[in-house]
């Protein structure tokens, strides 16, 4: 869709909402091109979730990674806000800054200790998932046996709640995500998910993970990767067409927004050549293509045209993340 066709409503629609994406894809390393961010910046994002480490990396590289993003992010004040609170993102809006926040995919990097929890709150990580597609010591990963939740992660999932990070079950199994939702007792969220329903992948989630998420007042983010929409397809209609299914499904006030978009995808040949396990080739056979941030004017605009209501398109656009982790953060 060229820039031109998108509509004076969809831009203005766009130029108003508070824009969060739940999770970036770039490689969790020390090392990356953060200048990148930048991409985010320029598209009219607001928020960003970055990646810090999942299970494929050791537990200590989080840290290291936390430690050089947090030290980059805060030498160039003028353009990025390390995010405590909500409050700090619509200050950010404000200030025409990009409010950055931290994510975890796997609790390996917990070291196997509940305690672990606060230290990642209190360096800015504002959601973890159980198992990143293999099963560890606290859950399932959905490329694996679909193992339960275990005591330790019931432990993790207390010390979440307490502490005010968001339980995420995205790349975990099923049954490990429907006890967490249920084990839970705030509001759970799929950060980077799509729709079995509508694309077949053992990443995608099922119609029940979706209404038990709704039912715990959380939130399902689509994620943008074409092997995860359909036929390696990012085409804004394809996108919608996963927001679609989970907004008649359980309403939009449960839908969002999370890219999982990588500025580094050169690598990710080596890296799945390097982890087939994480990986299997049976559900990888091809490299994704990545859906851009700067993508997102036109999604707007084919919300528009499906017949999305304004008040559903800001929702998805950020204002849903928004309302849950009010909710849930402290």
């Amino acid at each position: 869709m060229p820039e031109a066709a998108v509509s004076e409503r969809a831009r203005k629609l766009y130029s108003e909402a508070l824009v969060w994406d739940d999770h970036s894809g770039f490689d969790p390393d020390s090392k990356p091109d953060l200048d990148n961010l930048q991409l985010w910046s320029k598209s009219g994002v607001h928020y960003l979730s970055v990646n810090v480490g999942y299970d494929v990396i050791d537990w200590t590289a989080s840290l290291r990674n936390l430690a050089a993003f947090r030290t980059w992010l805060q030498q160039r004040p003028d353009l990025y806000t390390l995010v405590r609170t909500t409050d700090d993102i619509l200050r950010a809006k404000s200030q025409g800054r990009l409010a950055i926040a931290f994510d975890l995919e796997g609790m390996n990097a917990l070291n196997g200790d509940p305690n672990m929890v606060n230290v990642y709150y209190e360096l800015g990580v504002r959601q973890m998932l159980f198992a990143y597609n293999l099963n560890n010591r606290m859950g399932g990963g959905c490329h694996d046996a679909d193992t339960g939740l275990t005591d330790l992660g019931r432990a993790v999932i207390r010390e979440m709640n307490r502490v005010g990070m968001l339980v995420d079950c995205s790349h975990s199994a099923h049954r490990t995500t429907m006890e967490a939702m249920e084990y839970s007792t705030a509001p759970v969220i799929f950060s980077h998910s799509c729709a079995r329903a509508v694309w077949k992948h053992g990443r995608n989630i099922t119609d029940d993970q979706i209404r038990a998420c709704a039912r715990t007042g959380g939130v399902v983010g689509i994620n943008g990767l074409g092997i995860f929409l359909g036929k390696n397809d990012i085409s804004s209609g394809n996108f919608v067409d996963h927001v679609a299914y989970m907004a008649d499904l359980v309403g939009p006030e449960h839908v969002g927004i999370a890219l999982d978009y990588a500025f580094d995808t050169d690598q990710i040949g080596d890296l799945l050549a390097g982890n087939e396990r994480y990986w299997p080739k049976e559900e990888y056979t091809e490299k994704s293509l990545f859906l851009p941030p700067q993508q997102l004017p036109e999604i707007v605009e084919t919300m528009v045209q499906r017949g999305f209501g304004d008040p559903d398109i800001t929702g998805i656009l950020g204002g849903n993340f928004l309302r849950v982790a009010k909710a849930v953060w402290k």
